[in-house]
């Protein structure tokens, strides 16, 4: 037989489990125990002193009833051994199998039922889940985050009833005020504006902070946060221990209907008395005897006590059952802990996480409480705020403030958990950058930074409490937005009235065109400057809503064809406009009808021939024109009425000849017809008396005319990488020479009247170095002073080689 120890140990878990048995659970472990140790009470009493004790019966004689038949048996003198011999058989033949093998089977139902308590705690694909849900739900129990934030919710809510009173109390102070005095209503300012809502998050001005947490349990809390992630996600996919407990239950429910029904059936059979044929009166002379069981008396009185122990095991099965299918066991809510705690974003849960929750919850529903915390944005969110102080200091973030090439403050914050407070303490920052960071959150304390002008938000949906908002409203000037779908743009940036520049990027196909409006750009009544850089199909209708005051509209399209412009000629103000990389066949003819449009920039399209160029002569103030990285085969002579140009910017085409027409353009500047195929400049280029930037890099030119060099205003002459074998020694006559690109031709030598050229130095003086070598030591001297000139332009050569 088994020992009580070593049968125990089916029943036993570890410790850690016990958070997952409920109390019908314990009680039914607790009979399983009983049951198991009446069992082998059983086995070892009958072992011991289990007997049948027999007597023959003597058979009357037919003559007479006092009279009776002589024995014919063998008679020998062995007999004990025939009465332990009648004995044994009597055991076996009279008696009834239950009452021989009851304890074994008690023995053996025991262990069925202790094995279905806790198979789910055994079986391979459930007990590693119900491990690592019990290992995770003791450190979140024993967690100090927990403690913490479930303390700080009972601050705040001290604090908002706090605030509750007094704000009725003031508010009534001022209902009272109002009335004496007669005053009309004035509401303040909504920012429900338009149907833009912002999150009721209110400006409390002294809430106690949270204790900051050690670094060790601040990391061990975020780490707790990704393991409840991914057990939620792993764990709710299926509901196979909800099954499995079920099914042992079922299993439990039969076995003790079956134990019953057969158990009532046998138990009446156990008795004393017995009468035993067993069929050897050859060898006693006897075929009846009267046997006793001596142990019929202690083994029913087991029997109805196993039955008591069964009934009530099976009483509990069946409550069992009831409360596994009276509800959903398989949808846990945490909506009480929500009413009690401020972490009002705990989600509900389904599947086995949820099954795994309501067993806590009969064990000790603390415990799912204090693991809501970590199942709640809001709290983890709470949690990288700390962290994140903790580690952004003020003096931290001051060493990554930089210059930029404007000479402005500029702070740039990548990949962060959040915007940390410190920022809001640099004060004279003038430009901040979020990137990539989820969960960026202005603060009222934004209203600190006076000189801040410029935000970037690139793939950070930010969000921001009202008096930050007003804060920005009144003070933003620059807004840089970027993103992957439109709805991660902020509503409140619709609503900045003072802004004046707004550049954004992301996806703006043709299904999101009325969302650009979001909400409509009405109210940006001080925007100058829109940058869309996106795949537009068409003109967004609602930019017309800025009509009266836009400037400058930049559409980069990325490679996708902008198909209709006619949103344009309702845009009469415009001064600036940029289609680049639209896939631009031809210019559009919207174009025409911009009457104070002073810059036209169609860089990167398809463009291949420009005979429209003649209707730019009713744009009077057209100074700038730029058709660069298309692909224009050649200019047509109509351009010469286009006679307001300054500047003209055809490079990267394919060119192959400039029209004299082109020089009748007396007021332009600036003129780049870089890396086309032209061979010759003609003559009449010497025309341009104002030209001051020329260049022609990258083409086939073999002669420089000497009429270019009457061009006595040019500061910037780019000639390189061509097929020039001289250069005219007139080149000295460019007095306001800065900048000269020789290298890349076919000179041998370089004229020495390049040392009249008093503003030309090394620095921008582009050639090879024997070429400069070969100068005159006084030329080299004269070029190579050390100084630093600065012109008109903006343009600075110095003389160390740069």
């Amino acid at each position: 037989m088994f020992t009580l120890t070593e049968v125990a140990s089916l029943n036993d878990i570890q410790p850690t489990y016990r958070i997952l048995k409920p109390w019908w659970d314990v009680f039914m472990d607790y009979l399983g125990i009983v049951m198991l140790m009446l069992a082998i009470f059983s086995g070892t009493m009958q072992l011991t002193k289990d007997q049948v004790v027999c007597l023959p019966i003597l058979e009357q004689t037919p003559e007479g009833a006092g009279g009776f038949l002589e024995p014919t048996g063998v008679r020998t003198k062995l007999d004990f051994q025939q009465y332990v011999f009648v004995n044994q058989m009597c055991y076996h033949v009279a008696l009834p199998w239950y009452s021989k093998y009851f304890p074994y089977l008690a023995l053996i139902h025991t262990i069925v039922l202790m094995v279905s308590s806790n198979f789910w705690f055994k079986y391979p694909k459930t007990s590693s889940k119900i491990e690592h849900f019990v290992s995770i739900l003791g450190k979140c129990f024993e967690s100090p985050w927990t403690t913490k934030a479930l303390s700080e919710t009972a601050c705040e809510d001290s604090e908002e009833n706090k605030l509750r009173l007094a704000g009725a109390s003031s508010l009534l102070k001022h209902l009272s005020t109002s009335s004496e005095e007669g005053s009309p209503n004035q509401s303040a300012p909504m920012l429900t504006k338009s149907g833009v809502t912002f999150s009721a998050e209110k400006l409390v001005s002294e809430v106690p902070a949270m204790t900051i947490l050690d670094k060790k349990d601040g990391e061990q809390a975020k780490a707790l946060f990704e393991k409840v992630r991914k057990f939620r996600a792993h764990v709710e996919d299926s509901d196979l221990i909800y099954r499995l407990y079920a099914i042992q239950t079922v299993i439990k429910t039969v076995k003790f209907i079956l134990i019953l029904c057969y158990t009532m059936t046998f138990v009446a059979s156990i008795d004393f008395d017995h009468v035993c044929e067993p069929e050897i009166k050859h060898l006693t002379g006897y075929s009846k005897f009267h046997c006793t069981h001596n142990m019929a008396f202690m083994i029913k009185k087991l029997l109805v006590s196993y039955i008591a122990l069964i009934c009530v095991y099976g009483v509990i099965c069946i409550y069992t059952l009831f409360w596994l299918f009276r509800r959903p066991l398989k949808e846990y809510s945490f909506e009480k802990v929500r009413e009690e705690s401020s972490f009002s974003d705990i989600p509900d849960v389904k599947n086995d996480f949820a099954f795994l929750l309501h067993m806590v919850d009969q064990y000790d529903q603390l415990y799912s409480k204090r693991f809501g915390v970590f199942l709640s944005e809001v709290s983890e969110n709470k949690l990288r705020e700390i962290s994140l102080n903790h580690e952004w200091t003020f003096e931290k973030l001051r060493q990554h403030v930089t210059r930029n090439l404007q000479e402005k403050l500029e702070l740039h914050l990548f990949m962060l958990s959040g915007v940390p407070d410190a920022v809001f303490d640099l004060t004279d920052l003038e430009i901040l950058k979020l990137e990539l960071i989820p969960e960026a959150r202005i603060t009222a304390k934004i209203s600190q930074m006076i000189n801040l002008q410029e935000l970037h938000f690139y793939h950070c949906p930010a969000k921001v409490e009202q008096t930050a908002f007003i804060f920005l409203r009144d003070h933003l000037r620059c807004l840089h937005v970027k993103f992957t779908d439109v709805a991660e743009i902020p509503s409140w940036v619709y609503l900045l009235k003072n802004l004046r520049e707004l550049y954004l990027v992301g996806n703006l196909n043709s299904e999101n065109n009325k969302m650009i409006g979001l909400e409509s750009l009405r109210d940006l009544r001080h925007l100058n400057i829109l940058h869309l850089k996106s795949n537009l199909t068409k003109i967004p209708t609602n930019i017309t809503d800025l009509s009266p005051h836009l400037i400058k509209l930049v559409i980069h399209n990325d490679g996708t064809k902008l198909l209709v412009l006619n949103s344009l000629k309702k845009i009469m103000n415009l001064a600036e406009l940029e289609l680049l990389n639209c896939e631009l066949e031809r210019i559009p003819h919207a174009i025409f009808s911009l009457n104070n449009l002073q810059e036209l920039d169609l860089k990167s399209n398809n463009i291949r021939t420009i005979e429209e160029i003649i209707s730019f002569q009713h744009l009077k103030r057209l100074s700038c024109l730029k058709l660069w990285h298309n692909k224009i085969i050649t200019i047509p002579l109509s351009i010469s009425h286009v006679k307001s140009l300054e500047s003209l910017f055809l490079s990267h085409n394919k060119l192959e000849s400039l029209p004299s027409s082109l020089f009748t353009l007396l007021k332009l500047r600036y003129l780049d017809v870089s890396h086309n195929s032209i061979v010759v400049i003609p003559p009449e280029a010497g025309f341009l008396q104002n030209l001051q930037h020329f260049a022609i890099t990258g083409n086939k030119v073999e002669v420089v005319p000497k009429q270019l060099l009457k061009c006595n205003k040019l500061r910037t002459l780019c000639l390189g990488h061509n097929c020039i074998s001289s250069i005219p020694e007139k080149i000295g006559q460019l007095s306001q020479l800065t900048h000269l690109e020789l290298k890349g031709n076919c000179l041998d030598r370089l004229p020495a009247q390049l040392g009249q050229c008093c503003l030309l130095r090394r620095g921008c003086l582009i050639v090879e170095d024997h070429l400069f070598d070969s100068l005159p030591m006084e030329v080299k001297e004269s070029i190579n002073q050390e100084s630093s000139v600065s012109f008109p332009n903006g343009c600075k050569c110095l003389s160390d080689g740069r």
